[in-house]
């Protein structure tokens, strides 16, 4: 019995140190968990296009993204490869097809659980895996193919498409042929007029 009563009141010793320490917890400001992705609107002179980045997933590449954003990069270049069907590509041409200088190339992030489907934003690059550096392209279309797997690299997505699409599918359908010695151009320059954060 006395064992019992002892254990008792170990208990009621314990529970004045227990409830305050809950009521601290509950008094603390809730701290914010989530940030609000970053977003990028692309002006050009068929329409505004507005992607939401997404630097939990892709960081090293939304960084490379933005950091050419701001630096008003892609400010007058164009898309200057369009497949219907398929993709449109821009951020490394101006009209002339000159191109610009861009800094290093990134670390492919194509495995990181983001796939390439209709309205994404994915990084172009050479077959190099770790070749990209400015040029991206919009997804018009689910393309699978594009997607890392194990033992094989592939384009890396980093963002999608949240308001403009049908800019995007406006883009899909100019007339096309080659130029500058390059197939799949528009014929009437599609122009990024600038890059701009939200």
């Amino acid at each position: 019995m006395p064992h019992v009563i002892r254990t008792f009141f170990m208990m009621l010793l314990c529970i004045p140190f227990m409830i305050p320490a809950q009521a601290q917890d509950s008094a603390q400001p809730q701290k914010e968990t989530t940030t609000t992705p970053p977003r990028v609107v692309l002006e050009t002179n068929l329409g505004d296009i507005t992607l939401e980045l997404n630097p939990e997933q892709a960081p090293i590449t939304v960084s490379n993204f933005l950091q050419y954003v701001d630096a008003g990069f892609y400010d007058d270049t164009i898309f200057h490869r369009v497949i219907a069907g398929f993709m449109i590509q821009g951020g490394g041409m101006t009209a002339d097809f000159t191109r610009k200088q861009t800094q290093a190339p990134i670390v492919n992030e194509s495995t990181n659980g983001l796939r390439n489907q209709r309205g994404t934003i994915a990084m172009a690059r050479t077959s190099a895996p770790h070749s990209a550096t400015s040029q991206f392209f919009i997804n018009l279309v689910n393309n699978a193919s594009l997607d890392g797997r194990p033992g094989t690299p592939g384009y890396a997505v980093f963002g999608k498409v949240v308001s403009g699409m049908e800019v995007v599918d406006r883009i899909a359908t100019v007339n096309t042929g080659r130029k500058f010695g390059h197939a799949d151009v528009p014929l009437t320059d599609i122009i990024i007029k600038k890059a701009k954060r939200q």
